[in-house]
């Protein structure tokens, strides 16, 4: 495989109860194994594959941000491709990223290409199989409005959670695959994790946020997942 590597984790089936405070609205989800990446998309990489470098603070190891949801779909193909993997989208319709408003995205399962993760397999993969908000404490796991100093940071500076997963709280917000709720906000899409303009009560593995999936905004970004690789595929970690 080509360029930078993507350090892939295999994350078990389980149960997560999913949960909405505007509404108060609890519903379970049961995750298949899927992969997860241990970190958000770099800098780095999304120059690689794109051969731009969006957002404010530039660095290699900084996550990407200022990415619309699009962006980052049309991201997991061109990755997927590299990698001689099957692309897990496909797009129709309006090929504007600008102005998309991801109707014209759906989403194949059974490729083993690069994706979005559901938002319940992000917070599956956030909990770690833990049940409180945060899988330690806060200044030790995450970049927020706290100790960021007003920027992203490296990724991995913080300690991961129990199945090696870095960031999942902090730094960058990150796109999920979802509608947040299609019967009020349309085409709005899901965004997890909180960001390191965030103060600490945003930074929970419940907390929900919105936005339409071409806007840009500098504190979000994504990561990537892969469903499960069939037996005598890649290792756990890819």
């Amino acid at each position: 495989m080509m360029g930078t590597r993507v350090e892939m984790i295999t994350v078990p089936p389980g149960r997560v109860t999913l949960s909405d405070r505007r509404t108060g609205r609890r519903w379970p989800v049961e995750p298949a194994p899927y992969q997860l990446a241990a970190f958000q998309v770099t800098q780095e990489l999304y120059a690689e594959v794109t051969g731009s470098r969006p957002g404010g603070v530039q660095g290699d190891r900084v996550p990407v941000e200022g990415v619309c949801w699009t962006d980052a779909v049309r991201f997991c193909n061109a990755l997927s491709e590299r990698d001689g993997l099957a692309p897990a989208y496909r797009l129709t319709g309006d090929s504007d990223a600008g102005s998309d408003t991801g109707s014209g995205v759906a989403w194949d399962p059974a490729r083993d290409g690069y994706r979005l993760p559901t938002e319940a397999e992000w917070e599956h993969a956030c909990r770690a199989g833990t049940e409180g908000p945060r899988h330690g404490p806060l200044d030790e796991i995450a970049w927020y409005r706290g100790n960021s100093g007003g920027r992203p940071h490296e990724v991995g500076g913080k300690l991961p959670n129990a199945w090696g997963f870095h960031d999942m709280l902090g730094n960058v917000w990150e796109w999920c695959w979802d509608l947040y709720d299609p019967e009020v906000y349309g085409d709005y899409r899901v965004l997890r994790g909180g960001g390191w303009f965030d103060e600490h009560w945003s930074c929970r593995a419940s907390v929900r946020r919105r936005s339409h999936p071409a806007f840009r905004v500098d504190d979000v970004g994504f990561r990537l997942a892969r469903s499960a690789v069939p037996a005598g595929g890649a290792d756990a970690r890819d």
